[in-house]
């Protein structure tokens, strides 16, 4: 069993990878010695593979909301160096099923915080799609959709000035399809 937790953390996709033995009952004793569990806004079986070892893995996807470091160390999603070419493809994998349902879930409440200006969902989205996305069509997109949500509250302006930014969140907090015939693609 192996899982692949993904989290975007100050502009850039991380990755921690665990695995256990046949030994061990469930996926969460493997997890739990690398993350804790209780902070994984989302897990699904990834795939199930023959590894360049000849054994049989089960991989799982996690996602983590970006606070704090979760106790461990994180890399680079997009850095293959040191990785085996098991984990490299596991990771890939797992980038490519983050990108697509991106395109036609919510699973991005499961990088987010509870609440966000879009600026922050933007750029959790590009960190995660790997290209750039417009604030404004995102914006556009999703609300059309009914995932986000506008709350109370303003965020303060930063160190550059301008206007107070709306707080929103996402409409909820588990998977749900919300357009099966999206996609989400790069610009050409």
């Amino acid at each position: 069993m192996i899982a692949v937790v993904l989290r975007v953390h100050e502009g850039r996709l991380e990755v921690l990878l665990a695995s256990a033995s046949r030994d061990e009952d469930a996926l969460e004793t493997a997890l739990a010695r690398a993350v804790d569990v209780a902070s994984l806004a989302h897990v699904e079986q990834l795939e199930t593979r023959v590894l360049e070892s000849g054994g049989l893995a089960t991989a799982y996807l996690g996602l983590a909301r970006a606070r704090g470091d979760h106790g461990t160390a994180w890399s680079d999603a997009r850095q293959g160096e040191g990785r085996a070419r098991d984990e490299v493809e596991l990771v890939a994998a797992a980038q490519a099923r983050l990108r697509a349902k991106l395109s036609y879930t919510n699973v991005g409440f499961a990088l987010a915080p509870l609440r966000f200006t879009l600026s922050e969902l933007r750029e959790i989205y590009v960190a995660a799609l790997g290209h750039d996305v417009s604030a404004t069509n995102l914006q556009r997109v999703l609300l059309r959709r009914g995932v986000l949500e506008r709350v109370e509250g303003l965020r303060s302006p930063g160190r550059t000035g301008g206007r107070p930014a709306a707080l929103f969140r996402f409409a909820a907090q588990r998977l749900e399809v919300t357009d099966e015939f999206a996609a989400l693609r790069p610009p050409r």
